[in-house]
C-alpha cells in the first residue's frame, strides 16, 4: 500500500475524565478498525505493537495505538507496578476508546476489533465482553487472557490467541482460557521456537500475518456492510 493513500494523526481521547493520547492511523477504503492493548510497562510506541499495526495497515485495516495510562499514571505505575495489572481499569479505557471511534465521522462505519499483548490481551477480551454489539474480533499475542477472568464467558467476538511455542506458562495460562470462552469461534495458534517477546527471526512476522488474517476475516465483512448500508 502507498503511505500517501492512509491518513495518520496524533490524537488524544477523552474518556472517564481523563485524556489520553494516540496515533490513529487510516488506509483508504480501509476493511475494519483495530485497536490496540499494550502489555505492562510498555506504551503506544512499543516496537513490537507499531510492527504488527503497519502490517495491518499495508493489509488495509484501520489501526489505533493509544496509551492506556496517563503521563502521572505511567510515572506512578514505574514504581508500583500496581496499574499495570489493574484490569479493569485497562479494559475501561478500552471501552472508552471504542466508543470514542464510534462517535467520529470517519471511523463510526468501522466494525472494531481488539489486539491485545501481555496483559493488555486480558483487558481486550474484558472490553470485548462489554461492547459485544460492535466489537468484531480479538487477537491476543503473547497475552494474559486467564486475567479477564468471569468476561471470558461474556465474548461473542471470534477470538484467536497467539502464543509462543517456548513460551510453556502463558501457553497453559491460554489453553485454559480458551476452554472458557463461550464464543463460537475460537483458536489457539502456537508460533514453533517463538519465546514470549517473539524475538525469534520471523516470530512476530508470523505473529502481524496470522492477526492481519484475522482481522480481515472478521471485521472486513462487516465493515464493508455497514458502509452499503
Amino acid at each position: 500500500m502507498n503511505r500517501a493513500d492512509m491518513r495518520q494523526r496524533e490524537i488524544r481521547i477523552d474518556t472517564g475524565g481523563v485524556r489520553l493520547d494516540g496515533t490513529l492511523s487510516i488506509p483508504e477504503n480501509a476493511s475494519g478498525m483495530v485497536v490496540f492493548a499494550h502489555g505492562s510497562g510498555s506504551s503506544r510506541h512499543s516496537p513490537r505493537n507499531t510492527f504488527v499495526a503497519r502490517v495491518l495497515n499495508e493489509g488495509g485495516l484501520a489501526t489505533l495505538l493509544f496509551d492506556l495510562l496517563t503521563q502521572p499514571e505511567e510515572a506512578e505505575d514505574m514504581y508500583t507496578a500496581a496499574l499495570r495489572f489493574n484490569i479493569g481499569l485497562l479494559a475501561e479505557r478500552l471501552v472508552g476508546a471504542a466508543d470514542w471511534l464510534r462517535r467520529r465521522d470517519d471511523t463510526q462505519a468501522l466494525d472494531v476489533g481488539y489486539f491485545g499483548a501481555s496483559t493488555g490481551g486480558g483487558a481486550a477480551l474484558v472490553a470485548a465482553a462489554e461492547r459485544p454489539q460492535f466489537i468484531g474480533a480479538v487477537v491476543s499475542r503473547g497475552g494474559r487472557p486467564d486475567l479477564a477472568g468471569a468476561s471470558l464467558l461474556r465474548v461473542r467476538a471470534p477470538t484467536l490467541l497467539i502464543v509462543g511455542g517456548n513460551d510453556t506458562p502463558v501457553i497453559a495460562m491460554n489453553r485454559e482460557a480458551l476452554a472458557q470462552l463461550r464464543t463460537a469461534t475460537k483458536r489457539l495458534e502456537i508460533v514453533p521456537g517463538a519465546t514470549h517477546l517473539f524475538e525469534e527471526p520471523g516470530a512476530l512476522e508470523r505473529v502481524a500475518q496470522l492477526a492481519r488474517d484475522w482481522f480481515l476475516q472478521y471485521l472486513g465483512a462487516r465493515s464493508r456492510s455497514a458502509r452499503a448500508a
